[in-house]
């Protein structure tokens, strides 16, 4: 009856002590996104792969980048190489659910003294000289009455999920940073391409003026305005040129080559923005990796609160001993040498001044912190993509509308031009005209790049893509 009531406590003591039952805070979650055309909600399904997905933007230079960071770009060898440790750790806390088994042995000769202190005043000490020879085999386990161990375990697992989570969450950064910055850099081979071609207009231009002043049909005016403008032009390559070596060596970084020995040839190649499946908003609970991430931290941190609390209960160590000691070796293994140990040991803390009530509050908010970085990282995620869906559509329509006035401003020119051939108008016209046309072309170069950004952003912020495999 006794044993029963014991067990029956130590059961009620062990129940006290473990974590508090794991639950994820909730968070509002919209039904669906804010839409605008050209956008149509896609229904894609969390059971498909989600791939590489830089290959929707069919820029085969952009997919080996990508390749060559996931080899050889450090950052992600060092998360894997964190996952790998964090995995390590599960099987150091699993091993304290079994049996600690060791082996022993010592030798030794030694002397002992004949001026010891006696331990019995009727028999005389006698120095000795002998051999010692002893082994010994030794098993220890606590008894995890109070789940200190499992909430250990517990904590472990879930860090290591976390590491992997986080391994995915920097892949996945990896690649939206190298994107971003290919397509920064292909957005400046593209304006450095337009203001190739102004500069080869505006030579053109400076030669039909200068030819009309020395006919005296125009001004030293003229030729200076289209001087200016031709030098202004000029300038702005080199702007755009050190803006590029920037991005260039950026990517460099990225795909884990050093920077001078790095180059990437312009290209001014048509491209456009691909179309993204969006899902649902709670998608983004299963498909980001950060927000899995912020999860496993507050389920880890929800095993640490059973771990403290169980320093307030008794620590219990089973152990066993079995072996010889001799001073022959061959008899270490006789009857008379042997040996044997067998006992529990319990510690149970009394007065710490305050210390497992402090760690235990410790715990407690080191809960609350994950449980509101938890939070935070949803309701940022449902931002970012909300951000992109608006932003796309935007973008969307000034790329069309840009397009529109690059060809005005193109027709400008034409019209401007052919009137100072024929003297119907001035220099000052024909330079506004192509002023006009640059900034326009200009514009249209920006918009496109910005709107391959935004694609990427919205990419980044939906966790990856949904592909199909096959």
């Amino acid at each position: 009856m006794r044993a029963l009531v014991l067990a029956g406590v130590a059961a009620l003591l062990a129940g006290c002590a473990t974590a508090p039952p794991y639950q994820k805070p909730d968070v509002e979650m919209p039904t669906a996104w804010k839409v605008e055309e050209p956008w149509k909600p896609a229904q894609p399904g969390d059971t498909l792969a989600r791939g590489d997905w830089w290959m929707r933007f069919s820029d085969p230079q952009l997919d080996a980048l990508q390749q060559q960071a996931l080899v050889a770009s450090p950052t992600l060898a060092a998360a894997t190489a964190r996952l790998a440790q964090a995995r390590a750790s599960v099987q150091v806390a699993n091993s304290s659910l079994f049996p600690q088994v060791g082996l022993a042995a010592r030798t030794a000769r030694q002397e002992i003294s004949a001026n010891r202190p006696l331990t019995n005043y009727n028999s005389q000490n006698f120095q000795t000289v002998q051999n010692d020879f002893s082994a010994s085999l030794n098993v220890s386990y606590e008894a995890d009455l109070f789940g200190r161990v499992r909430n250990t375990v517990s904590a472990a697992q879930a860090s290591a999920e976390q590491s992997a989570a986080d391994l995915q969450n920097v892949r996945l950064v990896l690649g939206a940073d190298l994107a971003t910055a290919y397509f920064n850099l292909r957005e400046l081979d593209i304006e450095l391409d337009v203001l190739a071609q102004s500069i080869a207009l505006q030579r053109r231009a400076l030669e039909f003026i200068s030819a009309r002043h020395e006919l005296g049909a125009t001004s030293g005016l003229d030729v200076a305005q289209q001087q200016a403008l031709l030098d202004n032009t000029l300038t702005q390559v080199d702007v755009l040129k050190r803006q590029r070596s920037q991005f260039q060596d950026a990517i460099a970084t990225l795909v884990g080559r050093p920077a001078p020995v790095f180059e990437l040839a312009p290209s001014v190649a048509p491209r456009s923005a691909p179309a993204i499946p969006l899902g649902l908003p709670s998608d983004l609970l299963q498909r980001r990796p950060d927000v899995a991430s912020a999860e496993r931290a507050m389920a880890a941190a929800n095993a640490q609160i059973g771990v403290a609390r169980a320093a307030y209960y008794p620590s219990i160590m089973l152990g066993a001993t079995f072996g010889g000691d001799t001073r022959n070796f061959p008899t270490i293994f006789d009857a008379p040498s042997l040996l044997w140990s067998l006992g529990v040991s319990v510690l149970q803390p009394v007065f710490d001044a305050g210390r497992t009530d402090a760690n235990v509050a410790i715990a407690e908010a080191g809960y609350q912190v994950t449980a509101n970085n938890y939070k935070r990282t949803v309701l940022t995620a449902m931002q970012e993509v909300q951000d992109g869906i608006t932003g796309s559509a935007s973008l969307d329509r000034a790329l069309a509308q840009a397009r529109l006035a690059e060809a005005s401003a193109r027709k400008v020119l034409q019209l401007a031009t052919d009137r100072y051939e024929g003297g119907a108008a001035t220099s000052l016209d024909v330079i506004t005209a192509q002023q006009a046309l640059l900034n326009a072309q200009r514009q249209v170069a920006q918009l496109l790049g910005q709107r391959m950004l935004v694609a990427v952003f919205l990419v980044k912020a939906l966790g990856g893509d949904w592909v199909p495999t096959s």
